[in-house]
C-alpha cells in the first residue's frame, strides 16, 4: 500500500506551524515534561522484580483516567483483580481501604468500573489471542490504553515458536502489538522483567547508592534489545529496595521517546523522576506534593 501523500504532507505542515497535538498530560510538571500518554503508542516498561512496577503503572494509569477520561483495559496475570481494584480505591481516597467510608468506597468503585475493565486471568493467552480478544472489547467498549502485565506471563504459540524460534517470536510479538496500537488507536503498555544478569551490576562504592543494584538498561529486558527497538517509548522503573532511607522512593527513567514533537523526552541518566510513596503506599508525591492533588491548568506550559 502506498502512503496518502497529502495526509503525510499535512502532518508535516502541522509540525511546521506548531499545530501538532501533544500527548495527554497527567497534571504534574515533573512527569509531563518527560512522559505523555499518546494514543497508538507502544510503550515498554522495564524493571527488576519486586520494585513496585505494577503499583507505579496502575497509579499513572489512574492519573490519566482522572485528568483526561482515558479508559483502560488490563490484563495482569500475576495480580488478582481484587488487589488491582483495591489499589485504585486507595489511590483515589489516599487512605488504606479499612479507613475508607462505605459511601466513598462505593463511589470510587462505580467510577473505576466506568474507566477500567479487567480481563479474567484464569484464561491463558498468547499474544495473538490476547490481541484478538482486546480487539473484540474495543469494538464494544472504546478504551484508549491497555496494560499487559507482564510479557513473560503470556503463553507462547507452539506452532509459531517452531517456525520462528524464541528470538524471532519476540520480534513478531512486538511487531504485531505495535500494529495493533496503530490500527486501533490504543496505547499498549507492556510490562517486562529484567534478565537475571542485570541484578549483578552494582553502583560503585563511591556512588550515593554504592553497592546497590543499578537501574537496568533498555537492553536488559528478558529477550534483549528488540523490545526497545520496537517500542515508541521505553520506561525503566527502579527502586533501591534495601536502602535504609531511600526505599520509599521510586526512580522513573524515561529511556526513549520516539516523537518529542508531541511531548516528552528522555530523562538524563542520573536525574530520573523521583516519586515518593505516600505512607501506607496509597499514592505518590513529587517534591512534597501529592500527584493527584496537583491539577495542571490547561494553559500551563511544559518546559522542554
Amino acid at each position: 500500500m502506498i502512503i496518502n501523500f497529502n495526509e503525510v504532507a499535512q502532518k508535516l505542515e502541522d509540525i511546521r506551524n506548531g499545530k501538532t497535538k501533544e500527548g495527554e498530560r497527567i497534571g504534574n510538571k515533573e512527569i509531563d515534561k518527560f512522559l505523555r500518554f499518546k494514543k497508538s503508542n507502544f510503550n515498554v516498561i522495564l524493571g527488576h522484580a519486586n520494585v513496585g512496577k505494577t503499583t507505579v503503572i496502575l497509579y499513572l494509569m489512574l492519573c490519566y483516567a482522572k485528568r483526561n477520561g482515558t479508559r483502560w483495559l488490563i490484563y495482569s496475570s500475576e495480580n488478582e483483580s481484587h488487589s488491582i481494584l483495591r489499589k485504585f480505591v486507595e489511590f483515589l481516597e489516599q487512605k488504606p481501604i479499612n479507613l475508607i467510608s462505605k459511601e466513598k468506597f462505593d463511589e470510587h468503585l462505580n467510577w473505576i468500573n466506568d474507566y477500567f475493565k479487567i480481563i479474567d486471568n484464569n484464561t491463558m493467552y498468547d499474544f495473538r489471542s490476547l490481541l484478538s480478544f482486546a480487539k473484540s472489547i474495543k469494538d464494544a467498549w472504546n478504551y484508549g490504553g491497555m496494560l499487559i502485565d507482564p510479557y513473560n506471563s503470556m503463553t507462547k504459540s507452539p506452532e509459531l515458536m517452531k517456525s520462528l524460534g524464541g528470538h524471532e517470536y519476540d520480534y513478531q510479538a512486538c511487531t504485531e502489538i505495535r500494529m495493533f496500537c496503530k490500527e486501533n488507536q490504543v496505547s499498549v503498555w507492556l510490562n517486562t522483567h529484567a534478565n537475571t544478569s542485570a541484578l549483578r551490576f552494582k553502583h560503585p562504592v563511591d556512588h550515593i547508592f554504592g553497592g546497590h543494584p543499578i537501574p537496568p538498561m533498555a537492553s536488559d529486558v528478558e529477550g534483549g534489545g528488540k523490545f526497545v527497538n520496537r517500542a515508541d517509548d521505553f520506561i525503566v522503573i527502579h527502586r533501591y529496595t534495601q536502602h535504609p532511607t531511600e526505599w520509599t522512593k521510586t526512580h522513573l527513567h524515561v529511556r526513549k521517546v520516539k516523537e518529542v514533537e508531541t511531548g516528552g523526552r528522555p530523562t538524563s541518566y542520573d536525574n530520573p523522576i523521583i516519586m515518593k510513596s505516600i505512607p501506607n503506599n496509597v499514592g505518590f508525591e513529587i517534591g512534597g506534593v501529592k500527584v493527584l492533588d496537583e491539577p495542571l491548568k490547561d494553559n500551563d506550559k511544559i518546559p522542554f
